[in-house]
């Protein structure tokens, strides 16, 4: 075809006219020029590949307020977590309470008295809310928030200074996730890693040369909670090498991970280790996370000894590392309902666990009657994740679906409105109710229908 009969778009000002009565309001000259432009430029290349009849500039200028308005609204698409991991990385890890994001948006859209004292006027100390509350939590001196564990860790293990000896035990020398490995923090914080003992055998007594002749400054217990060792091994106890490393004036830092701040064997699940016990056995720091099994935004909580807190602060990454006003109200939020013992029933993570699983199986049944013959409800193993508790599962329920592919059926629900991920087990993909919130069950049922193609469910 001709460039004289080929079909042109309208022009950049038809279609900058057609969108200025449908853009949102507020919208500057430069932006909707730019949006006229990028909808012109995509329907010249549309009719070039096709000779198709061209739009209307109403058309076209419905498109580009279109795409102003989902430039306006700027939020990821949230999803219906049917996988039966309760905290899944890829997902966001899991909802915080309701509480941490009503003080998040709080905020966010207001001025707030975040370093300014109230009776002088004048800067006074920055909000330290969620620090008093793991002060009361953990029975520590002081506290300090970053903005993860691995920024936490990497402060800590500044306290060793320029050079100075990290003493880990091998089995201990973990990958943290995303790459990020304990002997590159230590190498990044400026000091020398000492290894000793085995993979699978570390004792007390291995830590002593080291310590003995000066040259571990400090001993870092890394908790292996995204891995487990079985068998012939042994790990050296907390309150034993604490006693060793300070008769030799070397400071302890146990780094936790995950961070209960709840007993996880209430639940049914192994022990997990927590800041009060780590820091009765003698050690001086513990770090761990605020987005995992504490169940709030991502953080990096650090609890001790004051004085170590204190020249922790002082250290000039500290600021690079320090969260922004809306994570700190987040945290002290998730952190406040522990101390008011409402953390069971009002943070998501603690929620899911708790959840019993014959109300899953009541769930279930009733989403599969909604969908018909096509799903079964089957009992299923739901996981913590988020590198915690690494090999416990929980008891669950979902439904397995059944008339396509496993794989077609997922790969539909992803797709859908609101997007569902789940599993394959056995072949089947399986959808597991004990991370799904039970206000969700009906946008569940309407999400499986239009994946298998039956429509919405009824009243």
């Amino acid at each position: 075809m001709s460039t004289e009969t080929r079909p042109h778009p309208p022009s950049v000002e038809q279609v900058l006219a057609a969108t200025r009565g449908k853009a949102p309001d507020g919208t500057s000259h430069e932006a909707l020029v730019e949006v006229a432009r990028a909808v012109v430029d995509r329907e010249r290349e549309r009719l070039n590949a096709a000779g198709d009849e061209p739009r209307t500039p109403e058309s076209l200028g419905e498109e580009a307020a279109a795409r102003l308005a989902r430039l306006s609204d700027g939020r990821l698409a949230s999803a219906i977590n049917a996988t039966g991991v309760i905290v899944h990385t890829n997902l966001g890890r899991a909802p915080w309470p309701a509480v941490a994001i009503e003080a998040a948006a709080a905020a966010a859209r207001d001025y707030l008295l975040l370093e300014l004292d109230r009776d002088s006027g004048r800067r006074g100390v920055r909000f330290r809310d969620a620090e008093d509350h793991l002060v009361a939590l953990t029975g520590a001196e002081d506290a300090l928030v970053t903005n993860n564990n691995a920024a936490a860790v990497a402060l800590a293990v500044g306290l060793a200074g320029r050079g100075g000896g990290v003493v880990v035990g091998r089995g201990e020398l973990v990958e943290i996730g995303g790459g990020v490995r304990i002997p590159e923090i230590i190498r990044r914080a400026g000091a020398k890693l000492i290894e000793v003992g085995t993979t699978n055998r570390t004792r007390a007594a291995d830590f002593e040369p080291p310590l003995a002749e000066g040259r571990g400054r400090l001993v870092l217990r890394v908790h292996p909670s995204n891995f487990r060792q079985e068998g012939f091994t042994e790990t050296p106890d907390p309150s034993a090498l604490a006693d060793l490393a300070h008769r030799h004036g070397a400071i302890v830092v146990d780094d936790l991970g995950s961070g209960a701040l709840l007993p996880t064997e209430r639940y049914g699940l192994a022990h997990e280790p927590t800041p009060t016990e780590r820091l009765a056995a003698g050690a001086d720091l513990v770090t761990f996370s605020g987005d995992k099994l504490v169940g709030g935004p991502q953080a990096g909580l650090i609890v001790g000894r004051a004085e170590l807190v204190a020249k922790i602060r002082r250290d000039p990454l500290a600021r690079a590392m320090r969260p922004d006003k809306v994570t700190l109200a987040a945290v002290a939020a998730t952190l406040a309902l522990y101390r008011a013992g409402r953390a069971e029933s009002e943070v998501p993570v603690w929620r899911m666990i708790a959840a019993m699983p014959e109300a899953l199986r009541e769930r279930a049944s009733a989403i599969a009657k909604l969908v018909g013959d096509r799903a079964v409800v089957v009992a299923t193993d739901a996981t913590v994740g988020g590198c915690s508790l690494p090999g416990e599962t929980l008891p669950s329920f979902g439904i397995a679906l059944s008339g396509r592919s496993a794989d077609r059926l997922l790969a539909a629900l992803r797709r859908g409105s609101p997007p569902v991920v789940g599993r394959i087990d056995d072949g089947r993909a399986i959808l597991d109710l004990r991370t799904v919130d039970p206000g969700l069950d009906g946008e569940l049922s309407t999400a499986i229908l239009a994946a298998m193609g039956g429509g919405a469910v009824g009243p």
